[in-house]
């Protein structure tokens, strides 16, 4: 009996130690990921890797180090943003007044107030306006002022360095509270063999574009090649949007430009727009400074027209799907402006809330001390979210939300963290459908088509130059939900070095299944 016993402890303590020597085994980087890796060039101590399975550490490498993320920033700032300001939260644009209405003609400005509403479009405008018209206003005797307060500060664009080569690209756009239709203008540009044909929309008021491109002898795939940043010229109340570098011959392509001025596209929007209706208006567009914008919180305007986006479930799947930053910004920066300011304790904020029950109060804005900024005020609603979830902010460092950013940094632990927590949340399903889809769609949609990972995994991805990520869930070979994360920082991620490693992960854990537990009978097949 007794050797029994011992029989059956020393079984036990081997069956200990043989699980831990496992896990410690399992943890390390996946075998063939390592040698894929050496086989790129990119050291081991570039990769960041975490996969759990339920409390199971399946991988465990360079968890604790900060790394760069890029676009996988998307994922706090979009969880959060569900948690905090909730399903029903949706931006929202006004056309308000301190005037009055006689006659047909608005004796005052027009407040054109920004809300944070991304779905703000050049036909939701043509849509507020038209209401206007619809209650008899045909002539403006004022200014059209332009409100974006919300946001401290109101311009975060003006002065700011370009990320990269294409500033007036539409990813490296930076939102405010009032972004009227992305602040972006359509090019279509043809070419034959001697000559090109340019236009643009949306229509502007005296803005035209002037072609100064080089026809050259390229493939057509190949156009962004000699494509060089376009200027824009101001003669007197003209403004001519200048095309230069080289585009090839016998070529048609469609380019998405953020180049003009957000006060001088929202006022020649608005010009082009109001006449095209049958108003008249003699006035100039100005911004609103901070006591203006005060003066319209206190309910002495009137509120004339109104637009309210999509809610923000919807809003954060166009982010996740399609990473997009503008959005992802435009979702961080509202954290920031729908919080207490420490500095200056309730601070209120406009109706941006479809749901009259569910919008928050506004109250008047105080004079001193200024106010923190937005940037500063989001971060902060974040970290506070993620301590009261237990995922230790240590070391995490937010610039924009977006992962458009080269200071940007966290854990793959604490993004496991956040992963963990978002399983559980009121909110996951709607998360959870946000995340592109393996080889079905958003950023995913062409990755892992011959894994067992397609349409089963739901991965956002991130890359910058020398940046690569992934994180999101993967069901393994029995079907149970993995959380995985990889992060390469290295100056050899690009090139498809960097997806290659992070696929391998994604495919090594939905090839996988948890092991057989000793006493467990195999099932019949």
């Amino acid at each position: 009996m007794r050797r029994l016993l011992l029989a059956t402890l020393f079984a036990t303590l081997f069956a200990t130690l043989f699980a831990a020597i496992s896990a410690c085994a399992q943890a390390a980087l996946p075998e063939p990921i390592a040698r894929l890796a050496a086989e790129k060039g990119i050291p081991e101590n570039a990769i960041g890797a975490v996969v759990l399975r339920g409390d199971e550490v399946l991988v465990s490498h360079e968890a604790t180090r900060t790394f760069t993320p890029a676009s996988i920033m998307k994922l706090f700032t979009t969880m959060v943003g569900l948690d905090v300001l909730g399903p029903q939260f949706r931006g929202r644009t006004e056309l308000r007044t301190t005037g009055e209405v006689a006659g047909g003609v608005l004796h005052g400005d027009l407040v054109l107030r920004g809300g944070a509403d991304g779905d703000f479009t050049a036909d939701a405008f043509t849509h507020m306006l038209e209401k206007l018209r619809t209650k008899g206003i045909r002539r403006i005797e004022g200014n059209l002022v332009l409100d974006r307060q919300l946001w401290q500060p109101a311009r975060a664009d003006a002065g700011a360095p370009p990320f990269d080569e294409s500033p007036e690209a539409y990813y490296n756009l930076i939102p405010d509270a009032l972004l009227l239709n992305m602040n972006l203008q359509t090019l279509d540009i043809t070419s034959d063999a001697k000559s090109i044909k340019a236009s643009v929309l949306p229509e502007l008021d005296n803005v035209r574009v002037r072609s100064e491109l080089t026809l050259v002898d390229r493939d057509c795939a190949k156009w962004e090649d000699g494509w060089k940043i376009p200027e824009y010229v101001r003669n007197g109340p003209n403004l001519t949007v200048v095309l230069k570098g080289t585009f090839p011959r016998n070529c048609s392509r469609t380019n998405v430009i953020n180049v003009l001025d957000r006060t001088d596209y929202a006022e020649r929007l608005f010009r082009a727009t109001w006449e095209r209706l049958g108003g008249q208006f003699s006035g100039q567009a100005v911004e609103a400074s901070e006591a203006q914008s005060r003066a319209f919180n206190s309910g002495s305007s009137t509120l004339l027209a109104e637009h309210v986006s999509r809610s923000l479930p919807e809003m954060v799947r166009d982010t996740n799907k399609l990473s997009d930053n503008g959005l992802a910004r435009t979702i961080f920066l509202s954290l920031g402006s729908l919080q207490a300011d420490p500095l200056l304790g309730s601070r209120p904020l406009p109706d941006l809330a479809d749901a009259p029950a569910a919008q928050p109060q506004c109250c008047a804005m105080m004079d001193a001390p200024p106010r923190m900024p937005t940037q500063v005020r989001a971060e902060l609603e974040i970290r506070t979210w993620l301590r009261g979830q237990g995922v230790d902010d240590t070391g995490m460092v937010f610039e924009n939300g977006s992962g458009l950013s080269r200071i940007e940094r966290f854990t793959p632990n604490q993004m496991a963290g956040l992963l963990r927590v978002a399983q559980t949340s009121l909110w996951a399903p709607e998360f959870l459908t946000s995340l592109p889809i393996a080889a079905i769609d958003g950023t995913m949609r062409r990755r892992l088509k011959e894994s067992p990972a397609a349409m089963r995994a739901r991965i956002k991805t991130g890359s910058l130059k020398n940046v690569v990520a992934i994180a999101g869930y993967v069901p393994d070979a029995s079907g149970r939900q993995c959380i995985v994360v990889v992060m390469v920082n290295h100056e050899r991620a690009g090139n498809g070095n960097g997806r290659a490693l992070a696929d391998g992960v994604i495919d090594w854990v939905a090839r996988s299944a948890a092991p057989q537990a000793a006493n467990e009978v195999p099932s019949a097949r």
